[in-house]
Protein backbone atom coordinates (compact mmCIF):
# COMPACT_ATOMS: atom_id res chain seq x y z
CA UNK A 1 0.00 0.00 0.00
CA UNK A 2 1.36 3.18 -1.10
CA UNK A 3 0.57 6.96 0.14
CA UNK A 4 -2.25 7.39 -1.93
CA UNK A 5 -3.83 5.09 -0.52
CA UNK A 6 -3.29 5.21 3.21
CA UNK A 7 -4.89 9.06 1.91
CA UNK A 8 -8.08 7.68 0.06
CA UNK A 9 -8.70 5.70 3.25
CA UNK A 10 -8.13 8.05 5.93
CA UNK A 11 -9.41 11.85 4.67
CA UNK A 12 -13.09 9.85 4.40
CA UNK A 13 -12.41 8.40 8.18
CA UNK A 14 -11.30 12.21 9.44
CA UNK A 15 -14.47 14.01 8.36
CA UNK A 16 -16.83 11.49 9.64
CA UNK A 17 -17.27 13.17 12.59
CA UNK A 18 -17.47 16.09 11.25
CA UNK A 19 -20.04 15.31 8.81
CA UNK A 20 -22.04 13.86 11.34
CA UNK A 21 -21.86 17.08 13.91
CA UNK A 22 -22.88 19.04 11.21
CA UNK A 23 -26.34 16.60 10.20
CA UNK A 24 -27.39 16.27 13.42
CA UNK A 25 -30.07 18.50 14.62
CA UNK A 26 -29.38 20.99 18.23
CA UNK A 27 -33.00 21.83 18.46
CA UNK A 28 -34.02 18.70 19.85
CA UNK A 29 -32.43 17.07 23.16
CA UNK A 30 -31.61 13.61 23.44
CA UNK A 31 -34.61 11.43 25.23
CA UNK A 32 -33.75 10.26 28.29
CA UNK A 33 -36.10 7.86 30.14
CA UNK A 34 -36.82 8.41 33.80
CA UNK A 35 -35.13 6.75 35.91
CA UNK A 36 -36.46 3.30 37.05
CA UNK A 37 -36.88 2.78 40.73
CA UNK A 38 -33.97 0.44 42.68
CA UNK A 39 -35.56 -3.32 42.59
CA UNK A 40 -34.94 -5.05 45.36
CA UNK A 41 -32.51 -7.74 45.44
CA UNK A 42 -31.62 -10.51 48.10
CA UNK A 43 -28.67 -8.50 48.96
CA UNK A 44 -30.89 -5.73 50.21
CA UNK A 45 -31.25 -6.41 54.19
CA UNK A 46 -26.91 -6.93 54.05
CA UNK A 47 -26.36 -3.76 52.26
CA UNK A 48 -29.13 -2.13 55.27
CA UNK A 49 -27.16 -3.63 58.07
CA UNK A 50 -23.81 -2.65 56.77
CA UNK A 51 -25.00 1.19 56.65
CA UNK A 52 -26.56 1.07 60.40
CA UNK A 53 -22.86 -0.07 61.28
CA UNK A 54 -21.41 2.20 59.19
CA UNK A 55 -24.33 4.96 60.98
CA UNK A 56 -23.23 3.68 64.61
CA UNK A 57 -19.42 3.67 63.60
CA UNK A 58 -19.93 7.29 62.79
CA UNK A 59 -21.77 7.75 66.33
CA UNK A 60 -19.21 6.04 68.29
CA UNK A 61 -16.71 8.05 66.53
CA UNK A 62 -18.06 11.36 67.65
CA UNK A 63 -18.47 10.48 70.69
CA UNK A 64 -15.08 9.42 71.61
CA UNK A 65 -13.50 12.44 69.49
CA UNK A 66 -15.86 14.40 72.50
CA UNK A 67 -14.32 12.51 75.18
CA UNK A 68 -10.85 12.90 74.12
CA UNK A 69 -11.16 16.65 74.23
CA UNK A 70 -13.14 16.73 77.49
CA UNK A 71 -9.95 14.59 78.93
CA UNK A 72 -7.52 16.88 77.39
CA UNK A 73 -9.52 20.53 78.38
CA UNK A 74 -9.56 18.77 82.34
CA UNK A 75 -5.86 17.86 81.59
CA UNK A 76 -4.73 21.56 80.63
CA UNK A 77 -6.68 22.70 83.80
CA UNK A 78 -9.49 24.62 81.32
CA UNK A 79 -13.17 24.53 82.24
CA UNK A 80 -14.80 23.70 78.88
CA UNK A 81 -13.76 21.45 76.59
Amino acid sequence: MGINSFRRIALPLALAPWLLAACSSSDQAPATPAPKPAEKTVFDPLVQTEQRARDVQTTVDENAERARKAVDAQERGDSSP
